[in-house]
C-alpha cells in the first residue's frame, strides 16, 4: 500500500483546471519530485494534499485512509507536514520558539513544556540554527529563514514532507547544502515530496520525478527517463 495515493484529483479555478484527473502515489521512503512549468498545478496539488483547498473530485489516501478534504490541521496531525514556496516563518518569535510551535501544534498527545522544548531543540540542531536559535526569525538570511521553515514542519512529527521550491533563490553552495538536509532527513525515515526547479536537485535526490502541465501528469519516470523524455523536453526542459 502507498504511504500517500490519488485517483483522479481535479481542482477547478472558475473555468480553469489547475489539477485535472490526477493520478500519483507516493511509497514509504521514496523521494519523489514534481516538476512542471510554471502553473502546472504543482503547488495547487500540495494544496489539496495538505487540505488547503479541496478538490472537486478524487480521491486523496494516506497510509490507506481517505483524507480528502479534511481540514489542514487534521491532516497535519495524521502526518503529513509542508513549508511553503513563499516562506512563512513567525517573523517577531525566535527560531527556536518557531519550532516549539510545531511542535506543540503538531501533537496532540500532551507534550509537557519541557519535552517539547527539548524536541524544538533536537531539531533546530538538525538543520544547523543552534547557532542562531535565540534570534528574531526575521533576522535570518533568505536560506536559513527556509531551513527553519523546514525545522518547524519536521518538529509537527510527519511520515511525509512536502516541500515547495525549498531551493528557490539560494546560491550554489545553498543548494547543495539543502540537496544534503533532504538526504538527511530521509534517513530520519520520513517520505519527501518536492516540488522544485532546480533541476540539479530533482535529477540528484529524487527516486522518481512527476510532471505536470497545465493541471495534468504528461510524465513519471526516474530522473534518467524524465531527462530522456521527449514530451517532457519539448515543454519543460529544452533542448
Amino acid at each position: 500500500m502507498p504511504l500517500l495515493e490519488g485517483k483522479g484529483v481535479t481542482k477547478y479555478f472558475g473555468g480553469l483546471a489547475a489539477v485535472l484527473n490526477v493520478d500519483f502515489h507516493i511509497e514509504q521512503g521514496e523521494v519523489v519530485g514534481l516538476i512542471g512549468p510554471n502553473g502546472a498545478g504543482k503547488t495547487t496539488l500540495f494544496n489539496l494534499i495538505s487540505g488547503a483547498l479541496t478538490p472537486q473530485s478524487g480521491t486523496i489516501r494516506f497510509r490507506g485512509e481517505n483524507i480528502t478534504g479534511l481540514k489542514p490541521h487534521v491532516i497535519c496531525r495524521k502526518g503529513i507536514a509542508r513549508t511553503f514556496q513563499l516562506v512563512r516563518v513567525f517573523p517577531n518569535m525566535s527560531v527556536l520558539e518557531n519550532v516549539l510551535m510545531g511542535v506543540l501544534f503538531g501533537k496532540s498527545d500532551g507534550h509537557g513544556m519541557g519535552q517539547a522544548l527539548e524536541e524544538a531543540e533536537k531539531w533546530v540542531d538538525f538543520v544547523g540554527l543552534s547557532p542562531v536559535k535565540g534570534l528574531p526569525a526575521r533576522s535570518l538570511t533568505l536560506a536559513n529563514q527556509k531551513r527553519l521553515e523546514v525545522a518547524r514542519a519536521l518538529a509537527t512529527g510527519p511520515k511525509l514532507l512536502l516541500l515547495d521550491e525549498l531551493m528557490a533563490g539560494l546560491n550554489p553552495t545553498e543548494v547543495a547544502q539543502t540537496m544534503e538536509l533532504v538526504n538527511r532527513i530521509r534517513e530520519q525515515g520520513i517520505t519527501v515530496f518536492m516540488v522544485e526547479h532546480v533541476m540539479k536537485a530533482i535529477m540528484g535526490i529524487c527516486n522518481r520525478i512527476i510532471v505536470l502541465h497545465h493541471g495534468e501528469k504528461i510524465a513519471e519516470g526516474t530522473p534518467q527517463e524524465i531527462a530522456t523524455s521527449r514530451t517532457v523536453i519539448e515543454v519543460y526542459l529544452g533542448e
